[in-house]
């Protein structure tokens, strides 16, 4: 039994890890037909595939394109686990609100973010593209998030992201959500000028950071 159940996890997480986004519907719902626990199969497959995938990122042995896959098949394999996940036994990382500033359209590096975020165990509310300050705000309010991503891919757009930090004070919830930053045009300088809590270059850095500012 005990090598039934190590060997469906290893075929799960070697599925996720190599982005076989055809096979991992079937494998994910035959393991929970075989009794499998759906956290079970959360914790010791996916979160540890795509933590495998972004260290492999980040040590240049693995792309953007077999990031995008892994995440993909994480996604599939999510689905169909979620029917059957108890919501009293769910344990989640952490709440995150994440979104593209107002007047950006560009949303794929933040979909990455997200997917390797909900990889990593994080609940995410995805706010999708041209998000303006006070949807942001009363996101975060909302979910009571932990954590509130801004993601901008112009320089003309970067400035928004102070825009929403002030809505954040203005709204009395400074203090009580950590603001991550990225995107192309975005630096750590930038980050700390406008109050930011943190940046982040890449997908994978974003869930390392987004763990240590909640003490994770």
């Amino acid at each position: 039994m005990k090598e039934l159940l190590e060997n469906g996890l290893s075929n799960l997480y070697q599925t996720v890890l190599n982005g076989k986004i055809k096979d991992v519907k079937d494998l994910t719902l035959s393991l929970l037909e075989g009794n499998f626990e759906p956290q079970q199969l959360i914790d010791n497959a996916l979160i540890p595939a795509m933590g495998e995938i972004g260290a492999r990122f980040e040590s240049g042995k693995a792309f953007i394109p077999n990031m995008l896959l892994s995440a993909k098949a994480m996604k599939i394999a999510l689905e169909e686990i979620k029917p059957y996940l108890n919501p009293e036994k769910t344990v989640s990382t952490g709440k995150v609100v994440i979104g593209t500033v107002k007047g950006d359209l560009h949303d794929i590096g933040k979909n990455l973010v997200v997917a390797m975020m909900e990889g990593a165990g994080f609940e995410v509310i995805n706010l999708g593209v041209d998000v303006p300050e006070d949807k942001f705000v009363n996101a975060v309010i909302e979910h009571n998030a932990d954590i509130l991503g801004l993601s901008a891919l112009l320089t003309t757009t970067m400035t928004q992201m102070e825009t929403v930090i002030n809505a954040c004070e203005r709204a009395g919830i400074r203090k009580k959500v950590k603001i991550m930053v990225g995107g192309a045009p975005i630096s750590e300088s930038f980050s700390k000028k406008i109050g930011a809590d943190a940046f982040t270059g890449n997908a994978n850095a974003a869930v390392l950071t987004a763990k240590r500012l909640i003490g994770k």
